[in-house]
């Protein structure tokens, strides 16, 4: 994303995770449940790197180095300082990787597979989480996260949950908005269907179409309130040739040929998108947090609110976000337990909320007076991660991605007929489960 997006932008450039809250496939990314819209982690083949406990960072001393994306508003740094002076025993370190996601990805797994000892608090956008844990090359944080469970907003504690067990503390998070136009749209629509219907008569509906990460997510959002999933319970085969995407991706073509959703959808990434709503020439939008304090700038006369639900359907949004795992390869996994919990604790979140307006983890965070002071969306974003659901938690999730954003795609621009494409995707994302 562009560097004039402000503070609020620094919700989607890579360092904190973008688009559809954060992803790798571009510099966007997106969402979706291994099983269903209510799945709670996943299944698959992990390789353990040991298991790191409370007391170990209870007892840590020595040298940490946390490897993150580039600290765009000094938060980070911020909160390293604030960590070294208050445990003396330990002393962390900051290396700021580049701003792309994809390039923090290539770095990391670079050093990894050398088992390089380097990094020892990785920063991972959420889909890389499975990944690197099937690849084995992070601890088990099992104990800490039971330790402290109470404390973080469930959803998020998903994107990191394989066959059982923790493998990341999750470090800040992100989810999809419905921002509306409040001189066109006097009510706010709850369902999806009432979308399209205001949209066809007051202005457009715009989302994220363009074939990337974010269309993926955009689809799954609608998938998974309709009670669609993609994976198996086992995460072993596709689930999305179903009749729950053929309705929503008849839904939405229906929707293209009403001219409720504008063409120019086809172009749009979350930029196209948001400045079509600050322009006018949409007057309902799907997009993150970020939106927020540059639709007020450009003084729009907008309401937000959380996503609205399938008809008859359930609350979903696709979350985004990193998380904070320690490397198998790392020589201080208790300092490095101790500087996450540090990092993941009330007084960090609420640092990071406000200055870099990265979105907490933690469910009391929300609730402080100065966060909702300085984001006033705050409510309605805590609905909206409570909402939330994890993409699906796979090693091979950038190919589960393009296989979806690809042919969803098809159907949108070429009238692919929903049956083909989704037949095309599930056969093309068994296909990829079959190389891991």
């Amino acid at each position: 994303m562009k560097k004039h997006f402000g503070l609020l932008g620094a919700i989607l450039i890579c360092a904190a995770g973008v688009a559809a809250g954060c992803g790798s496939s571009s510099s966007n990314s997106s969402g979706g449940s291994s099983s269903s819209s209510s799945s709670g982690g996943a299944s698959g083949s992990v390789q353990s790197g040991g298991t790191v406990t409370p007391t170990e960072a209870q007892n840590a001393k020595g040298n940490v180095t946390w490897c993150i994306g580039k600290d765009t508003t000094g938060a980070f740094n911020q909160v390293v300082s604030l960590y070294n002076q208050s445990h003396p025993g330990v002393h962390v370190k900051l290396l700021e990787l580049p701003t792309s996601a994809d390039q923090q990805r290539t770095q990391l797994t670079q050093r990894l597979q050398a088992k390089s000892s380097e990094c020892d608090v990785l920063g991972m956008d959420v889909i890389w989480t499975a990944e690197f844990a099937s690849q084995g090359w992070l601890k088990d944080v099992t104990p800490a996260i039971q330790a402290r469970q109470t404390e973080f907003i469930p959803s998020t504690l998903n994107t990191a949950k394989i066959n059982g067990k923790y493998w990341a503390v999750p470090f800040n998070t992100n989810a999809g908005l419905l921002y509306y136009n409040a001189k066109k749209i006097s009510q706010a629509p709850t369902t999806w269907q009432q979308v399209l219907q205001m949209a066809k008569s007051d202005g457009g509906f715009g989302f994220q179409g363009q074939a990337y990460e974010g269309l993926t997510v955009d689809f799954l959002e609608m998938l998974y309130s309709a009670g669609g999933s993609v994976l198996s319970s086992d995460g072993k085969s596709a689930t999305i040739d179903s009749s729950q995407a053929q309705q929503v991706l008849s839904f939405l073509q229906q929707g293209m040929k009403d001219k409720a959703i504008p063409q120019a959808n086809l172009t749009y990434m979350e930029e196209e998108s948001r400045n079509a709503f600050q322009d006018g020439r949409v007057s309902i939008l799907r997009n993150w947090p970020y939106v927020y304090s540059l639709a007020k700038a450009a003084k729009v006369p907008f309401k937000v609110e959380p996503l609205p639900t399938w008809q008859g359907g359930k609350p979903a949004s696709v979350l985004g976000g990193y998380n904070l795992g320690i490397s198998t390869y790392s020589k201080n996994p208790g300092g490095a337990l101790s500087f996450i919990n540090f990092a993941t604790g009330p007084a960090a979140q609420k640092k990071f909320f406000i200055k870099s307006s990265l979105p907490a983890v933690l469910t009391q965070t929300y609730k402080d007076p100065a966060v909702v002071k300085s984001q006033p969306f705050a409510p309605q974003l805590l609905t909206a991660v409570q909402n939330g659901v994890p993409r699906p938690v796979s090693p091979v999730y950038p190919q589960i991605s393009e296989a979806i954003y690809k042919n969803v795609y098809s159907a949108l621009s070429n009238g692919t007929a929903p049956s083909t494409a989704l037949k095309n995707a599930q056969s093309q994302i068994n296909s990829a489960l079959k190389t891991f």
